[in-house]
């Protein structure tokens, strides 16, 4: 592989590398993948809309919380999927192996997904807790298969990474116009049931054509080499996750009977601040206690930059489940092709898709102006580009604003606002998210890999935590704090991109190279 070919744009990529057939693995992976982000995104947007809907003695009846509750919770949710993928990953190496991490994942989200079809509310937060747990168990594994059908590495691997991140947006995208279409106009719970019918359509053909995997995947990675040690091991996490799985039912029942109080509000707001502690006592240790060369130390303290900067923009980002999706619903105008639905207006949850459409459509250009900078020494650097996302997103809210304006004065706002703010937010994301992996990995000290991409993770539940917290201020507030609270955030977003662009000179210094 050239240096060039290393660099070509996603569609140029699969093209170079179109006469070598791809490991037929990858099509399982494909359609599996597609499948589970169809249930996840379908279900994640029918989740705000649904609890903050009216309770109905008939007809489409939602849960009736209050903006605020609804919003925290759908961030507790969010983090906790994100915070998941951690022991997720870990059982994955040490006990279940990824393919069978993939199926037990992906068997618990369906059923998840089938619970929550359930109209009770007990059947609701079950469902929830069965869709987190899945999730983790099966998303940070689904991705290292593909990593392990190609093991020579090279332009063929990195065609066939573009190949199923396509699929993960593919599903996305279509997740959302399914699932809102039954969930808005005929009832919530059919919503949820398509999710759930989507996994198991991902399960059938994943459990159809799992031999064409191979050995990718298949035994567990870090497994002790004694059978005895491995087969107490084993025993040893099982008793601890049945001792688990008794306390959290434990405390259902008593949160359930009146025992125990929870307020959603507060837990999300200690969860942020307990994420904040847990990043900072590790990276103190790491600093003071991680033996590491200088060079290294200053590397770390650029994933320190990165952490803060992804928990912020993520915070912004992801009130596209949450306040801008009340948005869609109560203030934008929605009669498009109204008289092809049954409320005469089309599903809110659509305009979730279009992040998804969005990454598909512009990826391959993303890609390619990074190549063409690149070939003239002009690509942006890592915090540059981390600061170039932090403005798109600001500015995204900024069309908020005025989108805001219009529903203050009494009329709906055209959907062309939202449209415009998915498209920037989406910009964003594409200059931000998909370096700062790559960049983690090659910034964290060796011994520290798996870890610092442990705080990637973190930083995104933090993100998501806020995300929820913030969306109850936007939409429980009234016109006149929507947009205050929208000003406010593209004033700090664009603060914070400008402030890391003028640091970006030391901050790639600290980085050592590693462009």
């Amino acid at each position: 592989m050239t240096t060039d070919d290393a660099q070509l744009p996603p569609h140029e990529l699969i093209t170079r590398v179109g006469r070598q057939a791809h490991p037929p693995g990858l099509r399982v992976l494909f359609f599996t993948e597609m499948w589970e982000r169809f249930s996840y995104y379908g279900m994640r947007t029918l989740l705000v809309l649904f609890m903050t809907a009216e309770i109905l003695k008939g007809g489409n009846s939602g849960l009736g919380f209050t903006d605020e509750l609804a919003t925290a919770i759908y961030g507790i949710y969010s983090a906790l999927v994100y915070l998941m993928a951690l022991p997720g990953g870990w059982l994955a190496d040490r006990v279940l192996g990824m393919q069978r991490s993939v199926w037990y994942g992906g068997i618990i989200i369906m059923c998840g997904h089938f619970t929550l079809a359930i109209p009770t509310l007990w059947a609701f937060f079950a469902g929830l807790a069965l869709i987190i747990v899945g999730t983790g168990l099966l998303k940070p594994t689904i991705s290292g298969i593909v990593g392990e059908l190609y093991p020579e590495g090279g332009a063929r691997r990195d065609a066939g990474f573009t190949i199923y991140y396509m699929g993960i947006n593919l599903g996305a995208f279509l997740g959302p116009l399914v699932c809102a279409y039954l969930g808005e106009n005929y009832n919530w719970h059919w919503g949820f049931a398509a999710a759930g019918v989507g996994m198991f359509f991902g399960l059938l053909q994943y459990q159809l054509s799992r031999r064409q995997l191979g050995e990718a995947g298949l035994h567990p990675s870090a497994a002790l080499p004694d059978a005895a040690a491995q087969r107490a091991f084993v025993g040893r996490v099982r008793a601890g996750a049945g001792l688990a799985l008794m306390a959290v039912l434990a405390f259902s029942v008593a949160a359930w009977n009146g025992l125990v109080a929870i307020d959603a509000v507060a837990v999300a707001a200690n969860a942020s601040l307990l994420i904040l502690v847990m990043a900072g006592g590790f990276f103190t240790y790491v600093f003071w206690r991680g033996e590491l060369t200088p060079t290294e130390k200053q590397r770390t303290l650029v994933i320190v930059v990165l952490f803060f900067a992804t928990a912020f923009f993520w915070a912004g980002f992801e009130q596209s489940g949450t306040s801008l999706n009340l948005f869609a619903a109560r203030y934008t105008n929605r009669e498009f092709l109204g008289s092809l639905f049954p409320e005469g207006a089309h599903p809110a949850g659509w305009y979730q898709s279009l992040n998804p459409f969005f990454i598909i459509a512009l990826a391959p250009l993303y890609a390619a102006m990074w190549v063409a900078l690149a070939r003239r020494y002009m690509e942006p650097s890592v915090p540059a580009k981390f600061a170039l996302g932090l403005i798109l997103m600001g500015f995204g809210f900024l069309t908020m604003y005025f989108a805001a304006g219009v529903a203050l004065s009494g009329a709906q706002a055209a959907p062309m606002w939202l449209i415009t703010t998915f498209l920037l937010h989406t910009l964003g994301e594409l200059c931000l998210s998909p370096v700062g992996m790559s960049a983690t990995t090659k910034l964290a000290p060796k011994r520290f890999k798996s870890q610092m991409m442990g705080i990637w993770f973190l930083g995104s539940a933090l993100g998501n935590l806020i995300a929820g917290l913030l969306a109850g201020d936007v939409t429980g507030g009234g016109f006149d704090r929507m947009q205050s609270i929208y000003m406010n955030i593209f004033l700090t977003s664009v603060g914070a991109g400008l402030l890391l662009l003028l640091l970006t000179k030391p901050v790639k210094r600290l980085m050592h190279g590693i462009e």
